[in-house]
């Protein structure tokens, strides 16, 4: 371990970190939960023709209080995907998912295992901000599921980071509690990729004691990630 990992390891709150060969009973793998099926107007869409129908989408109320759509960021070839919920004020302003201090903190998780965030892609349930940071309505988060059906086949990435119990509850479509999907990897059927689900950022910084657990789960997607070679 170099001396910038050990730092980045500290700033989320973990002193030492060990990569193991993880024993193949310690990771048990959930049957399969169903995910939403691709829209066929934008199964063939590239990424420059999806980002232009997102950026003028009116399919739900949210497109009236939004300052403009947050798509995406990152490599469009990445092994690694990040989903988070939806975008908050700054990323409202700024068009840009995971920025600010969970931004910042989530950058620091991911150098933690060796990532910069320009390796990954960076991506939401919700491509617009609900107002004052709600959870996403079901009629909302559905109206998205197509986006994002298309930004996964067309990265195609070999582990899925679902960041929150909003990202993953959706992303499984289930409603048990993140303490319950955290800790195992799950299965995206359609596509066949391996999912890791993890705590917020944001939730980590109101409550630190909880970001050991965080790092056991980026340790179990770090592992899942290379089981994919």
């Amino acid at each position: 371990m170099d001396l910038r990992q050990q730092y980045y390891l500290q700033t989320i709150g973990i002193q030492r970190w060990v990569l193991r060969q993880q024993p193949e009973s310690e990771t048990e793998i959930e049957s399969p939960l169903p995910v939403t099926t691709p829209v066929s107007s934008y199964a063939s869409l590239d990424w420059d023709t999806l980002q232009q129908q997102v950026a003028g989408c009116t399919a739900c109320a949210l497109h009236a209080s939004r300052k403009q759509t947050v798509f995406g960021a990152g490599n469009k070839t990445a092994d690694w995907l990040i989903i988070g919920e939806a975008p908050g004020a700054e990323e409202d302003a700024q068009g840009e998912p995971f920025v600010g201090r969970a931004g910042k903190l989530l950058n620091n998780m991911l150098k933690a295992i060796g990532l910069e965030r320009e390796q990954v892609y960076i991506a939401n349930i919700l491509k617009c901000r609900p107002p004052n940071n709600r959870d996403p309505q079901p009629e909302e988060a559905r109206q998205c599921s197509a986006y994002l059906a298309r930004q996964i086949e067309l990265i195609a990435p070999k582990i899925i980071l679902a960041i929150g119990r909003i990202a993953a509850q959706k992303l499984l479509d289930t409603d048990q509690a993140i303490g319950r999907l955290r800790g195992v990897v799950h299965q995206l059927p359609e596509y066949n990729i391996p999912v890791v689900v993890t705590y917020h950022p944001a939730y980590l910084l109101r409550k630190p004691s909880e970001k050991r657990k965080a790092w056991q789960d980026l340790l179990l997607a770090y592992h899942t990630r290379n089981m994919q070679n």
